[in-house]
């Protein structure tokens, strides 16, 4: 355990060290972010910054940890990752259509699930049993890879903000990899801490004043090792098992969820970007871009500590988790606006009952 502890302090180093040449190189190659009315960035910045975070990772996996991992599915994941990588490089540099990256996270997606065999197979419901997903299993496969993909980049608005969630819920991941249930393989775990090891070098150049951006290139990267890595879990799915990689990765997830549904309440198209997402509204209610971004570290936070709670707890317990969670999620993001200063369902129905009952004693 102390080697492994030694090799991933070793690779925060090289993630370091790597980064100022790939700042560098954005320039060269023209991958930078130009200021217009939807960044908050002040004058142009360099991107691909991920592609730092991408070297060093795979670095740690072949050479300071090589023969730690099964050799299909690491040479199938790190194939994936290529494609990952190469899509948003392009689109750093001359930006791609959504379609065209989508296309490249499926391609990816695909790789994956036929040559490195990680997917969902089975379901289990409780109090219905076991199903087997047979040919469902692709799509859901995908499905389950995109929208964590597109859920992680989608949070890519502000510096070190995709950073920090990322390494939060990653070495939550690698905490439950390790000691729960969420996968039975240590090697996993390894993996994790190993991306976890490359973020946190890479995070002293990205956070608030940033000096580079991950870019497409590491915001779709990053969010596709999460949604392989916590697949590792989900091959026989149960309650428990699906919901903690949610739970994890609460933040990402709630801003995707609630971006989708204002776009369609506002009759507007799914894939129009607009400045309403977290990052947006809490800057917009008076807070600086440091403290937005520590605001939301500590709503992911809670996601980890809460995702911890559910391998320790009864099928009671989980149920009731739920519920709470969905219940004060719901009123945190109706108090800060987050689908509209005018849809507040809950905290209406709350106020009306309170009113309800006051009139009542009186």
């Amino acid at each position: 355990m102390f080697n492994i502890v030694v090799k991933l302090l070793l690779t925060i180093m090289v993630s370091a060290l790597v980064t100022p040449f790939v700042r560098k190189l954005a320039f060269v190659l023209g991958a930078v972010d130009n200021p217009n009315a939807r960044r908050v960035n002040k004058q142009p910045m360099p991107t691909i910054g991920g592609l730092a975070i991408f070297i060093s990772f795979n670095f740690a996996v072949f050479i300071l940890l090589r023969g730690q991992f099964p050799t299909h599915e690491l040479f199938a994941l790190t194939a994936a990752e290529c494609i990952i990588v190469l899509t948003g490089m392009i689109d750093d540099i001359r930006e791609l259509s959504p379609k065209m990256k989508m296309l490249g996270i499926i391609i990816a997606a695909t790789v994956v699930y036929f040559l490195g065999g990680i997917r969902m197979n089975h379901v289990v419901v409780p109090f219905f049993g076991s199903f087997t997903l047979g040919w469902l299993s692709y799509p859901v496969t995908i499905f389950w890879i995109m929208a964590i993909t597109n859920a992680v980049n989608l949070i890519d608005g502000l510096d070190g903000l995709a950073t920090g969630v990322s390494i939060i819920g990653l070495s939550t991941m690698g905490i439950m990899a390790y000691f729960f249930l969420l996968v039975p393989n240590t090697y996993v775990a390894i993996l994790i801490f190993a991306l976890v090891a490359a973020l946190i070098g890479f995070l002293p150049y990205n956070f608030h004043p940033a000096s580079i951006f991950l870019g497409d290139t590491g915001a779709l990267f990053i969010g596709f090792m999460i949604a392989v890595l916590s697949l590792k879990g989900l091959k026989n799915v149960t309650f428990v098992t699906l919901l903690i990689p949610i739970i994890i990765l609460g933040v990402p997830i709630t801003d995707t969820v609630y971006a989708m549904l204002r776009r369609m309440l506002n009759r507007k198209p799914i894939s129009q970007a607009d400045k309403h997402h977290l990052h947006h509204r809490l800057m917009q209610l008076g807070l600086s871009h440091r403290q937005t971004v520590l605001v939301i570290y500590g709503l992911a936070l809670v996601f980890a500590f809460v995702s911890l709670l559910y391998p320790i707890s009864s099928l009671a317990g989980n149920v009731l988790l739920t519920i709470m969670i969905l219940v004060g999620l719901e009123l945190f993001v109706e108090s800060i606006g987050l689908i509209g200063d005018d849809r507040q369902p809950l905290i209406k129905t709350i106020s009306r009952i309170v009113k309800k009952m006051g009139r009542n004693s009186n």
